[in-house]
């Protein structure tokens, strides 16, 4: 019984800094939806928590939105709330949209795989679930080869063959809820944010600051 309390405050905690923690009922903005612009294109990743995956895309050059969103999976219309039950299949993904004349997608899928740890099954640590696995999206043939190049260098030199990322073709991409957009930029001293976002980003700042917009450094 002695037991009891210390597990209820380690339980406490982990939900206090839990990306799934943060209930919609919490805020409700309105966020206008980006425009792309004409020679825009776009990349999709998922690497645990999408407020801390847009946070890292949107600090490199190159780069001119990431939105946050779901995919992988083959549940139609999910919410957050069916994702956070890691039964629908969908990975928290950010949609990346960027300018190919100032970024490469090669760079984009550096970024990705630079930015968590990709040998980590189903989860980024604080989180764990399928809702939080590790996958390069493809739309073409050639980003496909982009993708699997970038990760058999990886496997073999850093990972020792350890990489647990899946390398999907995208289906569909679903924009998440107005409220996770930006949502560590608008919320800078949530819990989550302090204690697991901006530690991350700012490692990943220091390891590619060549790749980092000027506001960003």
């Amino acid at each position: 019984m002695k037991m009891i309390k210390p597990f209820l405050i380690f339980t406490c905690t982990l939900l206090l800094i839990s990306c799934f923690g943060f209930s919609s009922k919490k805020q409700n903005n309105s966020q206008t939806a980006y425009v792309p612009q004409e020679n825009t294109k776009v990349a999709y990743f998922a690497s645990g928590c999408f407020w801390c995956v847009e946070a890292i895309f949107e600090s490199v050059n190159g780069v001119e939105e990431a939105v946050s969103g779901y995919a992988g999976g083959n549940t139609l219309n999910p919410t957050y709330e069916k994702i956070g039950t890691g039964k629908t299949g969908h990975a928290e993904t950010v949609a990346v949209y960027y300018n190919p004349k100032k970024v490469s997608f090669e760079t984009l899928v550096k970024v990705f795989f630079g930015s968590h740890d990709p040998t980590t099954v189903n989860g980024q640590h604080p989180d764990y679930g399928t809702q939080y696995r590790s996958i390069a999206f493809y739309k073409t043939a050639q980003e496909k080869q982009t993708i699997e190049k970038i990760l058999k260098t990886l496997n073999n030199k850093v990972y020792n063959g350890k990489i647990a990322t899946e390398v999907t073709k995208l289906k569909r991409f679903y924009r998440a809820e107005d409220y996770h957009q930006d949502f560590e930029k608008r919320n800078p001293n949530q819990s989550y944010v302090k204690a697991v976002s901006i530690p991350r980003l700012n490692r990943f700042k220091k390891k590619f600051p060549e790749l980092l917009k000027k506001e960003s450094r």
